[in-house]
């Protein structure tokens, strides 16, 4: 057996483990914790926070790079990977679909590598914990948790492999870390004052 095909054959077993734990319970909050709404309360609390550190005027040129680099990453995923692999999702994967469990009958569309979710998550995980890594001590590690229950949320719905997501989180930090770079180097903001 090939190195790829071995990494297949885990990736479909952390599959089968992560979807098969399934509950009413845990059905209904990973559906929840998939939605685009879930991150709302999330993002007001942290652009408050980046408004108490910085003020409104450069709050609103971090929010406007964090949206900037977010694009970016969705576009990548999309383009230069979904499009590129054109793997399948598991959902969509005529060789295990019909092992999978759904919640609410949602399959996703039809390719899965990578996930834009997780790129997407984790660049605004990546970008918001490094621009708030002075004044807010242990933000990174939370964004970086709220980021990954948004990524585990995928493959315990059977649209992504984990290896959709773990990708698709090296993408969107990537992306967010060549975004805090630019403002670092370019010095339109000061993070050490107000």
């Amino acid at each position: 057996m090939g190195f790829i095909d071995k990494i297949e054959q885990i990736d479909r077993q952390l599959l089968f483990a992560i979807n098969g734990g399934n509950s009413p319970l845990f059905d209904t909050i990973m559906w929840w914790v998939s939605k685009p709404a879930f991150g709302i309360p999330f993002y007001l609390l942290f652009i408050f926070l980046l408004y108490k550190s910085f003020g409104w005027k450069n709050t609103f040129i971090l929010v406007l790079f964090t949206g900037l680099a977010v694009g970016l990453a969705d576009l990548s995923a999309k383009y230069l990977f979904k499009e590129m692999f054109e793997r399948f999702r598991p959902s969509q994967n005529l060789e295990i679909k019909g092992q999978l469990h759904y919640v609410n009958n949602y399959h996703g569309g039809m390719y899965g590598f990578v996930s834009s979710h997780a790129a997407n998550m984790f660049c605004i995980a990546m970008l918001l914990g490094l621009w708030l890594k002075k004044k807010k001590r242990y933000s990174l590690y939370f964004l970086l948790i709220w980021a990954s229950l948004i990524g585990y949320s995928r493959i315990y719905l059977g649209v992504h492999y984990p290896t959709d997501v773990l990708c698709g989180a090296l993408l969107g930090m990537s992306i967010a870390f060549l975004a805090y770079k630019i403002i670092i180097q370019t010095k339109l903001i000061n993070f050490s004052t107000k």
